[in-house]
């Protein structure tokens, strides 16, 4: 008996064009102006400190960094601060109506008809927990957050 499914988000749930074609860039436009204005700011300077462990440059300058992010965004590296600034960002872009969470038209009665028969759904994906809240939260078919048990990131550990 099937007792937990633990799915992805691009191009299991919905589709990799909008994560590449509405997400990151909207999240790119914005990233150098939030950054700079929200440094001194939770959870952005925390973010922040801990890119410089990552990156093990603790004296980078927040223009370094910001550098250094978006050569991250550019080799789409799965660096957990990345992942926690992009989900920030993408919040407001969520709240304020500037896109919901694309989803495939089969993933809601499937997710619905696993749930029914008592399976626990999680979602692991390289964006942060707070994002995925996001994508479901907001997402084309409304919240359908109460249907996961639980989400795991990059903090659990990379995709292999």
């Amino acid at each position: 008996m099937i007792r937990a499914i633990v799915t992805d988000i691009e191009g299991t749930t919905s589709d990799i064009r909008f994560v590449h074609n509405v997400l990151f860039p909207y999240a790119r436009e914005r990233l150098a102006g939030f950054v700079t204005a929200q440094q001194h700011a939770e959870p952005v300077k925390t973010i922040l400190d801990n890119l410089r462990r990552e990156t093990d440059a603790p004296a980078a300058s927040t223009a370094d960094l910001i550098t250094t992010l978006f050569a991250f965004m550019d080799e789409d590296r799965k660096s957990t601060a990345l992942k926690a600034l992009q989900g920030i960002i993408w919040r407001d872009g969520y709240l304020n109506g500037d896109f919901t969470g694309h989803l495939y038209p089969d993933v809601l009665p499937a997710l619905e008809q696993w749930k029914a028969q008592g399976i626990d759904l999680y979602v692991y994906s390289s964006g942060s927990v707070a994002a995925q809240k996001l994508l479901f939260g907001y997402s084309d078919e409304g919240d359908i957050t109460h249907l996961f048990t639980g989400y795991f990131d990059t903090l659990v550990g990379a995709k292999r």
